[in-house]
């Protein structure tokens, strides 16, 4: 079983998360930041991973440190819940489209954590929601994942569509890159028979 749960706790934020690889793509989400917890509804159900996320933050300051948060500790737990990686398929390449907006998501699940991030928000906030605060959340979560990801939003005009589209195409590049391939044998994707060294 493919699972893993990570409990982080500083002066900003308590949180805990779980997640299963293997799932169905629930969601029990609850940060206290509703678009947010919107956007992590939509990963889960789209990567098929379930998703269970408690966060207590300092929402009192901002949204900023609990977003961060997150990303860190759900980008652990799919680390811990992949362990060697044996037999996924490593790689994904969706081009995922909402309404007006088209995004590109790229990702390998390397074990060597880099982000290139090139989105533009027409708008500061979506609702209370800095937008600003989708590229901490990916860079939290790719760093902490230890995967090599890619995202481009190629067009759109609605702030609230491109961060769907940004999530929606990471999910399903998880969803993908995370599944086991019946023909890898349980094999490490890798010729040098390891990931992340």
């Amino acid at each position: 079983m493919r699972t893993a749960t990570i409990k982080r706790k500083t002066k900003e934020t308590d949180i805990e998360v779980s997640v299963n690889l293997d799932g169905t793509g629930k969601a029990e989400v609850a940060t206290g930041i509703g678009f947010f917890d919107h956007m992590l509804d939509l990963l889960a159900r789209h990567s098929r991973i379930d998703i269970t996320v408690k966060a207590d933050g300092d929402l009192h300051v901002d949204h900023h440190h609990t977003t961060e948060d997150v990303g860190i500790a759900l980008g652990q737990a799919v680390k811990q819940a992949l362990g060697t990686m044996a037999g996924i398929n490593r790689y994904a390449s969706v081009h995922m489209p909402m309404d007006e907006t088209l995004s590109r998501v790229v990702i390998d699940i390397s074990g060597r954590p880099v982000m290139v991030f090139k989105v533009a928000f027409p708008r500061d906030k979506v609702g209370a929601f800095d937008t600003e605060l989708v590229r901490e959340w990916f860079h939290a979560f790719s760093m902490n994942a230890g995967i090599t990801l890619h995202v481009e939003t190629l067009y759109g005009e609605n702030s609230h569509h491109i961060a769907e589209s940004c999530f929606k195409g990471l999910a399903r590049a998880l969803r993908t890159a995370t599944a086991i391939d019946p023909r890898a044998a349980g094999e490490v994707p890798s010729t040098k028979g390891q990931l992340g060294g």
